[in-house]
């Protein structure tokens, strides 16, 4: 049966709830249990590595045997495995949930399937209920899922020409102060912070996420240095809050590797044209952030440089996800057009 008006309004606030929860290794997830006749009843969201699922966590807030006969509207797939904590596919049937309606399938080859066995238990099932805005929201996640590797985002700011700095290489301030306080929002969301050698040395960047006022955000990203040169003693980044990492090595794939290995969920790269080009020339770039100041600079440094594109046939072509004015600049966020959502699961 189609998602009822009900159900789709219960998946706007699933998706709100589950956007409180960290980012990190575990997705963000929110749940809504709706009675037998459409009122909502309780909700709840994932808090973090090890406390209860965002379906737990709704179940958990009614008195026992209310569930029965309910709905559950959840943003993401119940999962079908037993983790630090047990599979939420089973806690909707023992609480006697009637019907699950869900927005983005599971990906995981451990924790998928949750839907069809509830299907096979009895259980009425609606996925795909708001996929995109589902999908969007867990989309660094769903990154790590598919490809085993941390979610990328490549950062830079423009003159309106399309100009990095200007030709004697100065490039503060390009944009204002909206779009750097949202370049710092973003730092502090990041696990790892990634700059060109060439960068450290022409701008010395500190490489912290920081408030309005100058102040350190409480999260802040750990350095990735990236360059075969040496870092100077003296380097702002030496001083940074946590110890950066620094390879020099060329193989992008390689290092995104170890940071898997580390944990690592999301990398911002912000470290200049020759390191931006880099990633998106790999393929490596899941997502392009692009700051447009209106102003014009003329000259050759380029926001990016070669990217692998000899003739139009081979452009990289995006998809745009969001324009947005911040005071006098425009924000635009893009991925790469060919890039497939994921199918796995229900």
């Amino acid at each position: 049966m189609p998602a009822t008006q009900a159900e789709t309004t219960a998946m706007e606030r699933a998706l709100s709830l589950a956007a409180r929860g960290p980012k990190g290794v575990n997705p963000q997830v929110g749940a809504v249990i709706l009675s037998p006749t459409g009122e909502v009843i309780s909700e709840g969201w994932h808090h973090g590595a090890g406390t209860a699922h965002a379906e737990v966590d709704a179940l958990s807030r009614l008195p026992e045997g209310s569930a029965r006969g309910a709905t559950a509207v959840v943003s993401l797939e119940p999962c079908n495995h037993t983790g630090r904590t047990g599979p939420c596919s089973r806690a909707l049937l023992e609480a006697g949930v009637a019907r699950v309606v869900y927005a983005v399938a599971d990906p995981g080859d451990t924790s998928s399937g949750g839907a069809a066995w509830l299907r096979a238990a009895g259980v009425d099932i609606e996925p795909g209920v708001l996929a995109d805005a589902g999908t969007r929201l867990l989309d660094s996640w769903l990154t790590v899922q598919r490809l085993g590797r941390p979610h990328v985002t490549v950062k830079w700011a423009q003159s309106l020409d399309g100009r990095a700095a200007a030709d004697d290489g100065t490039s503060r301030w390009i944009t204002g102060p909206a779009a750097r306080e949202d370049v710092h929002r973003r730092r502090a969301e990041a696990d790892v912070i990634a700059a060109g050698i060439g960068t450290v040395l022409a701008d010395d960047p500190a490489l912290t996420a920081r408030t309005p006022e100058g102040a350190l955000r409480e999260h802040q990203p750990i350095p990735l240095i990236l360059g075969r040169r040496e870092i100077p003693d003296d380097a702002a980044v030496r001083s940074h809050p946590r110890p950066f990492l620094h390879r020099r090595g060329h193989d992008l794939s390689a290092v995104l590797a170890e940071l898997s290995d580390l944990g690592v969920h999301c990398v911002f790269v912000e470290g200049g044209p020759t390191l931006a080009s880099a990633f998106v020339r790999a393929g490596l770039a899941d997502e392009m952030l692009a700051y447009l100041a209106p102003v014009l600079l003329g000259g050759g440094r380029l926001a990016l440089d070669d990217i692998g594109v000899s003739t139009i046939r081979d452009a990289r072509r995006l998809r745009t996800v969001s324009v947005d004015l911040l005071g006098d600049d425009l924000r635009v966020i893009a991925r790469p057009a060919a890039t497939a959502e994921p199918t796995k699961g229900e």
